[in-house]
């Protein structure tokens, strides 16, 4: 195999580090012809140099100068227990379907649009950006009321975060990347329709204005997925105010470390909620601007009839935004009892319930605050 990736003139990289990033077999040669001079002259290296000019016939040079998107990690940098570090699997033949103009205006990444192939390199995962360590987030979940204390990312990986034109942080995410260390047993890959489905239906929840992840691109892989079929696989690129849940804080609160709720309780207050910093009980208000938002999401959401099937504490983010679309549908005759999946056989996300699950949820939340709301469990409660 050959690689013809140059991250600077004066970098290298090497053959082993290659085939870790790539999930290559140890019995496979890989070359690296990207030796263009290493800063240190008297490098064993500089004895294999290759002018650029001599190779670039047979490889494609990604430059990252002409990227304006450098990625920041603050949530790797702030929180590393809740993390694990992981790489995607480099779609075969990856193929743009579909990119999100205005998005990328927004994340200063017009210059991309003139670029399909910068695209399908960096959103497939076959290149990492200059700045990225991709990451798979943990978390915890209530499922139909049951506690699961380790979920995580199984199919995503957080590539870091980048400041839009309002000078906000958002999470730039792929979706259906390959296995993670929180995959289980699953492939960590995604279907095409479901890539397809959430990007149309986050977009469409953008435009009615109910806050909501949204999709940067959707990129077909060129390999199928084993589901109770071969299907097309697909990856997506969402962007998000952060991926932080409900279950998030369950996670922590699991963990018994009582410094670990407090760094990701003032991690997410300083990243959503910074006026919250400055009362007198910074983790009560806290709390009291995650329920306010909440309430208004599902207020919204009530109003256009969308039944969210996954209404979990893992599916809940911090920022008030909906996430994960792929199990959720729209309500077109009211009914309050309608519900999304017959599985569902006692109505616990029916369209009525939704009300009820919210609280749920947020009581959740408010149990994994107490250990920081007050030292006195009591006065905490």
């Amino acid at each position: 195999r050959g690689m013809g990736t140059c991250l600077q003139e004066s970098w290298s990289i090497y053959p082993e580090t290659v085939k870790y990033i790539l999930n290559i077999p140890d019995n496979e040669v890989v070359w690296c012809g990207i030796a263009l001079g290493y800063p240190n002259k008297e490098h064993p290296i500089n004895n294999y140099r290759t002018s650029r000019e001599s190779i670039e016939k047979y490889v494609t040079f990604i430059e990252w100068s002409n990227l304006k998107l450098q990625l920041k990690n603050t949530f790797l940098e702030s929180i590393s227990e809740m993390c694990k570090k992981s790489y995607a699997s480099p779609a075969p033949s990856p193929e743009l379907l579909i990119f999100n103009n205005s998005l990328a205006e927004e994340l200063n990444l017009s210059s991309l649009a003139k670029d399909q192939r910068k695209c399908i390199e960096i959103f497939s995962g076959r290149e990492i950006l200059q700045g990225s360590q991709p990451i798979a987030q943990a978390y915890a979940g209530h499922q139909f009321g049951h506690f699961n204390p380790v979920l995580g990312d199984g199919r995503a990986l957080l590539l870091g975060e980048t400041v839009n034109t309002n000078g906000e942080l958002k999470d730039i995410q792929l979706k259906g990347s390959g296995p993670t260390p929180f995959s289980r047993r699953g492939d960590g890959k995604s279907a095409l329709g479901p890539v397809l489905r959430e990007y149309l239906i986050s977009e469409s929840m953008h435009v009615l204005g109910i806050p909501t992840t949204r999709a940067l691109a959707a990129i077909k892989t060129g390999e199928n997925v084993q589901r109770e079929q071969e299907l097309a696989g697909g990856v997506m690129t969402r962007v998000a105010s952060s991926h932080i849940r409900v279950g998030s804080f369950e996670y922590a609160c699991n963990s018994k470390n009582q410094t670990l709720i407090k760094d990701l309780a003032d991690y997410s207050i300083n990243r959503h909620f910074p006026e919250t910093a400055k009362v007198e009980n910074p983790y009560l208000a806290f709390f009291a601007a995650v329920c306010n938002e909440q309430a208004s999401l599902i207020a919204n959401c009530l109003s256009i009839g969308i039944i969210h099937w996954l209404m979990n504490t893992d599916h809940m983010t911090i920022s008030g935004e909906t996430i994960n679309y792929f199990p959720c549908s729209f309500m077109y005759v009211y009914e309050p009892f309608t519900v999304y999946r017959s599985i569902d056989k006692n109505g616990w996300y029916s369209y009525q319930n939704q009300r009820q699950t919210i609280t749920s949820i947020l009581i959740r939340l408010a149990e994994t605050l107490i250990p920081i709301v007050h030292q006195h469990q009591n006065k905490a409660i």
